[in-house]
């Protein structure tokens, strides 16, 4: 869903070859409801040359996210748990991070 939103690629770990703008997610938690739901907690990270357009694509990392239960049958709830500049002062890229709360059915 983001990709085809921003025309930004995402990924699951860092890239070797980091285009301008892209997305890191990352579970960083999750566990069951019951036999049927389970919960994740997910990072998104947000990458851009400059740290306006890693806002800016945060920005619509949100958007994204304040509608995915309605488009998707299996997430019951959806919720920004905190969003945050997150620049890596490591390899000095402007990143911003939002972490949301998924509820869904298994």
């Amino acid at each position: 869903a983001l990709e085809e939103a921003t025309g930004c690629p995402a990924y699951m770990e860092q890239p070797e070859d980091k285009p301008e703008r892209y997305f890191v997610l990352e579970r960083t938690g999750g566990g069951e409801r019951g036999a049927e739901m389970r919960t994740a907690t997910v990072a998104v990270q947000s990458y851009g040359p400059t740290m306006l357009d890693a806002a800016a694509l945060n920005e619509q990392v949100l958007d994204i996210m304040r509608e995915i239960q309605y488009r998707e049958n299996s997430i019951i709830s959806c919720e920004v748990n905190s969003t945050y500049n997150f620049t890596d002062t490591r390899t000095k890229r402007y990143r911003y991070q939002t972490v949301i709360d998924l509820v869904y059915f298994a």
